[in-house]
């Protein structure tokens, strides 16, 4: 009986490491999120990137924008990738206020926030 114990304790104790390392190495599919957990992810992602990343870089991190923007320029090709990062309207519509931008330069990363898009505006 006592040997039966021991075995089931030990079967527990595994089970919960694998959970553990499950959970630990696992990272969620942010498409597969609601958008309130997306917006915090979103938020905590952008809060690590890094200027010169490059686009695939940044959308192996973000997953796929929300709204995404592009146009040829004197200074090469521009992109703007908007990301949900903060609730603004319960409309079930995500919009650029409620976005935080993500200007890309040549598919490097050059500036992110309203100033990000506030540049890609005024670029001819």
């Amino acid at each position: 009986m006592r040997k039966l114990g021991l075995v089931l304790f030990v079967g527990i104790v595994d089970y919960i490491a694998i959970l553990g390392l499950v959970k630990v190495f696992y990272q969620a599919d942010p498409a597969d999120m609601k958008w309130q957990e997306r917006e915090t992810y979103n938020a905590m992602q952008i809060g690590q990137l890094e200027l010169g990343m490059s686009k695939d870089q940044v959308i192996r991190m973000l997953g796929s924008p929300d709204i995404n923007e592009a146009k040829e320029t004197s200074r090469g090709d521009l992109h703007v990738l908007f990301y949900r990062t903060h609730h603004v309207t319960s409309d079930g519509i995500t919009t650029k206020d409620e976005c935080t931008a993500l200007l890309f330069e040549n598919n490097q990363l050059t500036a992110w926030g309203s100033g990000a898009y506030d540049s890609y505006k005024g670029t001819q």
